[in-house]
């Protein structure tokens, strides 16, 4: 008997017929004779629609007080989930539960609307594991020292899920999606990508935090930190598919070492449209002047991309760098009016008509070439780029957002992810 953690998407947890399929399913699995803890979302377009009530009343909401409260709305969308869920599974005849975050309790900090899960006590979960019952717990929230309840930012519910399968030493984490698996990029912006079997927990980790939607990068730091066995799968089959072709499907994120896994120079081409590009002109070169600029924006909670600070000319430099496009304004408008003038900047720029576009592969560490292969492929097409950022797994260049889906299929091509796997 295995201890299995199951986390369904929004679109899975979409109606009620949708939730009844998910328990369907999951007693599937509890039938088999495995322990379930299931991390259901809220359903999808529900969070959007509360926070949009809350905008209407308060347009910024960005105090430590309205982000509060803000947090005690969004939570509501997976109370309601897990409780539904609950009861479907219980018209199928199973034992089943539900707890809120606080309830278990997962316990996080206090950074509102980003909180980060400090830990988990299980205690409550076992005990109803041990009675025979299917627990389901909400995704997306916690609780802080001070009881107050927290959301762990969009897609956090892939945190909760990878977090809970960590701290109770789960056999597996089954993240079920709209989707079935991890592939080499979007297929609605190349119709020939490809379905990766395996991908390792590395190459994931850049393709969430480079664009891919596929999972949260929070959910995939946890499962390589704590060696979560962790694959996606799509909940759209049919619910009575046969477990074990069920538990090998999707797209298994693996281990470097692990030896079945796909070998390729580039794994996969990730993309952000969600990007916007702040500069400061004519800063003074000296030291300390990337930690002023960067220490205020940190300091305002907003979390910082690619860097670039240009050759020095007659003790003068320029300093740019990418913010998540939620962010822009409010990083705009700090530097403009405080970090800017403070530190002597000519003037500062904004361009929120910007993406991101990445390849990605942990073969890129023994091929030399491939970031030239990939600036080629670029320069044929007429595209050019503004920023450059590396690591020993990825190339990143910032584009002009109108470039963005023209390079993805440009690099795709180069990369030859189209061709089929080899065996």
């Amino acid at each position: 008997m295995a201890l299995i953690v199951h986390k369904y998407g929004g679109t899975s947890m979409g109606s009620t017929e949708r939730i009844r399929n998910v328990a369907k399913r999951v007693a599937k699995w509890a039938r088999a004779g495995h322990q379930m803890v299931v991390v259901p979302s809220a359903m999808s377009g529900e969070t959007n629609r509360i926070l949009g009530l809350a905008k209407e009343l308060m347009p910024n909401a960005n105090t430590a007080a309205a982000m509060r409260e803000l947090d005690m709305i969004a939570s509501t969308g997976e109370q309601v989930s897990v409780g539904l869920l609950a009861l479907a599974l219980q018209a199928e005849g199973m034992e089943a539960v539900s707890y809120s975050g606080w309830q278990v309790p997962i316990a996080t900090d206090s950074s509102y609307t980003k909180a980060r899960i400090e830990s988990i006590d299980d205690q409550r979960v076992r005990a109803d594991l041990a009675a025979g019952k299917v627990v389901v717990i909400t995704g997306f929230q916690g609780v802080d020292a001070n009881k107050n309840i927290t959301t762990l930012g969009r897609g956090g519910s892939d945190t909760s899920a990878v977090a809970v399968a960590a701290a109770m030493k789960a056999d597996e984490c089954l993240i079920y999606t709209d989707v079935d698996g991890v592939y080499t990029t979007d297929p609605r912006v190349v119709p020939e990508a490809r379905r990766l079997s395996t991908i390792t927990f590395e190459e994931m980790l850049e393709m969430a935090s480079l664009g891919s939607k596929v999972l949260q990068i929070r959910s995939v730091e946890f499962a390589g930190k704590y060696r979560v066995p962790l694959r996606v799968l799509s909940s759209f089959t049919p619910w009575d598919i046969d477990i074990n072709e069920e538990a090998k499907s999707g797209t298994l994120i693996t281990f470097e070492e692990d030896t079945n896994m796909e070998q390729a120079v580039v794994s996969g081409i990730a993309f952000n449209r969600d990007e916007a590009k702040v500069t400061l002109l004519g800063v003074p070169d000296k030291p300390g002047i990337a930690y002023q600029i960067l220490g205020a924006v940190a300091d305002a909670n907003i979390e910082v991309d690619v860097i670039i600070q240009n050759v020095s000319h007659d003790g003068k430099t320029d300093f740019s760098f990418t913010v998540h496009r939620n962010d822009y304004s409010r990083a705009l408008d700090l530097l403009q009016n405080k970090v800017g003038p403070d530190t002597g900047a000519a003037q500062v720029l904004g361009d929120a008509k910007i993406c991101k576009v990445s390849i990605v592969g942990i073969g890129m560490r023994s091929h030399v070439g491939v970031a030239s292969k990939m600036f080629r492929a670029l320069s044929e097409e007429g595209i050019n780029i503004q920023m450059i950022s590396t690591s020993e797994i990825k190339t990143s260049v910032v584009l002009d957002e109108k470039y963005m889906e023209l390079a993805v299929r440009a690099l795709h091509k180069a990369f030859d992810l189209d061709a089929p796997a080899a065996a």
